[in-house]
């Protein structure tokens, strides 16, 4: 199995919770009842999942390979991933801290979560689409597959020590029941 592959599959499920996270957010910004709850639990999956799990295999163990072997961290592409990881927390956290005060009684933050999910949701698109058509090409040419297992290991131990028992597969199905909430 490659890296690359396993980051990419990663992504086919982020991807779906983005999906569900725009719906949500234009169901709220129509004024549609659609409960603060539901982007409390996609800040949760995308904490946990998103950036807990997957970013954790990207920056604890991809891009320290690809710095080994010669990619530029500042001013090159592992620099500009790193970016939109921490822009991509600073909206999370901004949009779970608008749903608790939405679900704590202020209507005004209903803005911002609207405002915070579609900055994510569009960031999120951009990052991955250059991270599968990019980045992880430039992946395979550095590490044939011969020489990826060492990566896919690391990436195993990363998921057992970031995510206990059972925790990818309640994220899958948090990712599933956002899915069915989004279209109401």
């Amino acid at each position: 199995m490659q890296a690359s592959r396993i980051l990419m599959e990663e992504h086919r499920q982020i991807e779906g919770v983005l999906s569900s996270l725009e719906a949500g957010a234009h169901r709220l910004e129509k004024g549609e009842s659609i409960p603060p709850k539901f982007f409390v639990e996609a800040a949760d999956f995308l904490k946990g999942f998103a950036d807990g799990c997957h970013h954790a295999k990207e920056e604890g163990v991809l891009f320290p390979a690809m710095e080994a072997a010669g990619v530029r961290n500042e001013g090159g592409p592992i620099g500009i991933m790193l970016a939109q990881h921490e822009e991509g927390r600073r909206l999370t956290a901004a949009m779970r801290a608008a749903a608790e005060a939405l679900a704590a009684g202020e209507p005004a933050a209903k803005a911002e979560i609207v405002r915070n999910a579609l900055a994510y949701v569009a960031l999120l698109r951009g990052h991955i689409s250059s991270e599968d058509s990019h980045l992880f090409p430039m992946v395979d040419r550095l590490f044939p597959e011969a020489k990826q297992e060492p990566l896919v290991e690391a990436f195993e131990q990363v998921e057992q020590g970031k995510m206990g028992a059972g925790e990818h597969e309640k994220y899958l199905r948090l990712a599933q029941r956002l899915e069915r909430e989004a279209k109401g």
